[in-house]
């Protein structure tokens, strides 16, 4: 007999999920973009740890290829030395979520990697369409690695990372810089999209009932990409990239009760394929946006600690070999 996937969450995530029920709140996926984004920067901080104060924080705006202005936020746990420095991505289904929002791991995230952690607000559909963010990302990283050392930044130790549709533009990302010829210590990657379609296992298996739920993931594509033809671009769907062969190492970190976890694995197995290291952690009973529930729920923590020890050491090899 088939176990009942709600059988797999911690009693911690089972409870948790039981609280956001109760508060019956409605769903993202039933309000207007402008609304959902309010409603998810009002809860973005609910389960999260703590804001951690660092040594600096800096509000910065950067240029795009088409002469738009894109806030983004540096915080670093030092104002000495340079320090390599990771290109963050926030998830949010290309349509919600910002740098508020992930200010929290990001602040996390340089604190126990000791770097620089630039978090980038990219344009958001429906009012930016596809492939808007994917271009966004890709000039944010250029920038940064052509001006960082202006900013006090090591640009020779560099990374990129993202969570959600934020990981899938981390991904795209490294595949740019490889074909750019920019190197990139790591690509760190919390549960990202990679394909083009909602058709694997965990798909139907976590479709209702564990926070990412089915018609959301229909919401956020609808917005961003309306012609589900054109989703098939390997910068929608990392997967259908023609080959990533010598794109940065990847860290990826997904969640068991996740829609998007096999997505995720057959991501780690494509690269793996092409002879890029990976390191996979698969972070048991919990479910999509773990990592900003860090209050209630201890694999976030142990999340945290993870892609940090991981940056921290590809960032480290990185100017050992520079």
């Amino acid at each position: 007999m088939q176990k009942n996937p709600q059988d797999l969450l911690t009693p911690t995530m089972r409870g948790v999920i039981e609280r956001m029920h109760r508060a019956a709140r409605p769903p993202l996926h039933s309000l207007p973009p402008a609304q959902a984004r309010a409603a998810y920067a009002l809860g973005a901080g609910v389960l999260d740890i703590a804001l951690r104060p660092l040594a600096r924080v800096q509000d910065l705006l950067l240029p795009t290829r088409d002469g738009a202005s894109l806030p983004a936020r540096l915080v670093a746990p030092s104002a000495a030395a340079p320090l390599p420095v990771l290109l963050y991505l926030h998830g949010g289904g290309f349509t919600i979520g910002s740098v508020a929002t992930h200010d929290t791991l990001c602040r996390e995230l340089a604190y126990q990697a000791g770097c620089a952690v630039l978090s980038l607000d990219y344009r958001l559909a429906p009012e930016h369409r596809f492939p808007t963010a994917q271009n966004d990302a890709w000039d944010a990283l250029q920038w940064l690695a052509a001006q960082g050392a202006a900013l006090g930044l090591d640009t020779t130790r560099l990374a990129v990372g993202g969570d959600s549709a934020g990981g899938t533009l981390a991904a795209v990302c490294a595949i740019a810089a490889r074909d750019a010829g920019l190197p990139l210590a790591l690509q760190l990657l919390f549960y990202p999209g990679c394909a083009a379609f909602q058709d694997t296992p965990s798909h139907q298996r976590f479709a209702e009932g564990f926070v990412l739920e089915s018609a959301s993931i229909d919401w956020f594509f609808d917005q961003v990409q309306p012609d589900r033809a054109a989703r098939a671009d390997w910068r929608f769907a990392p997967l259908n990239a023609p080959d990533v062969d010598g794109v940065a190492p990847a860290w990826i970190g997904l969640a068991e009760c996740d829609p998007l976890v096999d997505e995720g694995v057959l991501y780690a197995d494509k690269l793996r394929a092409a002879g890029v290291a990976v390191d996979l952690e698969i972070y048991r009973g919990v479910v999509h946006e773990f990592i900003k529930m860090g209050r209630a729920i201890p694999q976030a923590r142990l999340a945290h600690a993870d892609a940090a020890r991981a940056l921290a050491i590809a960032l480290q090899t990185a100017g050992d070999t520079a």
